[in-house]
């Protein structure tokens, strides 16, 4: 993202960041990854040495420890949008932070061009 110099200009930027800084739906800070696990079924080809079963897990952090949780398979688009809209939120952070701090670092030096001492 390209910062402007101009604090107006800033400030639209920041103002329009802001108006898209409303989550959409349902927010989830995770990682998402899909393992080869056996189903436990003793009857099942996985369980004689066959190829494995997919499963998908999230993993998140919980009171400081974590954790992994089995995602179904009829839940997984939704889950990945909540992950998409979690990793969209964050993006939007960092530019907004990014837009407040160049507001901040051009306040100087935009008071003294408009008192003409450069």
């Amino acid at each position: 993202m390209r910062v402007p110099q101009h604090p107006t200009l800033i400030r639209r930027q920041l103002d329009s960041r802001l108006k898209k800084c409303c989550p959409n739906g349902p927010v989830l800070a995770a990682s998402l990854a899909a393992v080869r696990r056996r189903c436990g079924n003793p009857s099942c080809h996985c369980a004689r040495g066959g190829p494995l079963h997919l499963a998908h897990q999230l993993t998140l952090k919980e009171h400081g420890k974590t954790r992994t949780v089995y995602v179904p398979k009829e839940l997984l688009p939704e889950v990945r949008q909540w992950l998409a809209e979690h990793r969209r939120l964050k993006r939007l952070l960092k530019e907004i932070t990014d837009l407040t701090l160049a507001l901040i670092k051009s306040h100087v030096p935009h008071r003294r061009r408009q008192r003409g001492r450069l």
